[in-house]
């Protein structure tokens, strides 16, 4: 089995967390920081069913399980400034990246990510693919996350290409939901990346 572009696809739409990026560990590592700071424990089974949605989603969830007297915000600022203080110790998911590069200069590209806009260029600077793609639709950029359809629509629209000939690259289960919805093609990458299971946050 190898990972393809499809033959109708007029332009490629990647997620990036768990897709692009191999920053699972880090991500887990960051919450449990944050929570040990916090008194609580981290539940790593809330990123296999959360997977897609911004961190805020997160910390909410977080701050009601745990029931804590601190603001969701507040969690958000701890686990990003965590996240980006280790921001070196995230890897390339390689199957997807070679699979992009070679597709560079032949078919438009986007990046559709629940992560916040700071966190995504951070993640793809480190990467070194930030210079690969013609529009990068992050947290910031829509009102309505994964997995409802607007960010990967979003990316349809700046592309100037019509949805049904958007080929997305997923790994979370809210996101394939998001490009099912926005009736894109779906490729799931899970098959082609390593780890039990990703997440996107900040």
């Amino acid at each position: 089995m190898k990972l393809e572009i499809h033959p109708q696809a007029k332009a490629l739409i990647f997620d990036l967390d768990g897709t692009l990026s191999d920053s699972l560990p880090v991500h887990i590592a960051s919450w449990h920081v944050v929570c040990e700071k916090l008194n609580c424990t981290f539940d790593e089974h809330i990123l296999v069913e959360m997977t897609g949605m911004p961190t805020i989603s997160f910390a909410e969830r977080i701050k009601k399980e745990n029931n804590l007297g601190i603001a969701a915000e507040v969690i958000v600022k701890m686990k990003q400034q965590e996240f980006w203080r280790n921001i070196n110790h995230i890897k390339p998911h390689d199957a997807v990246i070679k699979l992009m590069k070679s597709a560079h200069g032949k078919i438009p590209m986007a990046v559709g990510t629940g992560a916040s806009r700071q966190s995504a260029m951070l993640q793809m600077k480190e990467l070194e693919i930030d210079h690969f793609f013609e529009v990068i639709v992050t947290a910031d950029d829509v009102d309505r996350h994964k997995p409802e359809p607007d960010t990967f629509l979003k990316c349809a629209q700046m592309l100037k290409v019509d949805p049904h000939y958007c080929q997305v690259f997923e790994d979370g289960e809210l996101g394939m939901l998001a490009a099912h919805t926005a009736g894109m093609l779906l490729t799931d990458v899970r098959p082609f990346v390593t780890g039990p299971f990703a997440a996107t946050q900040d």
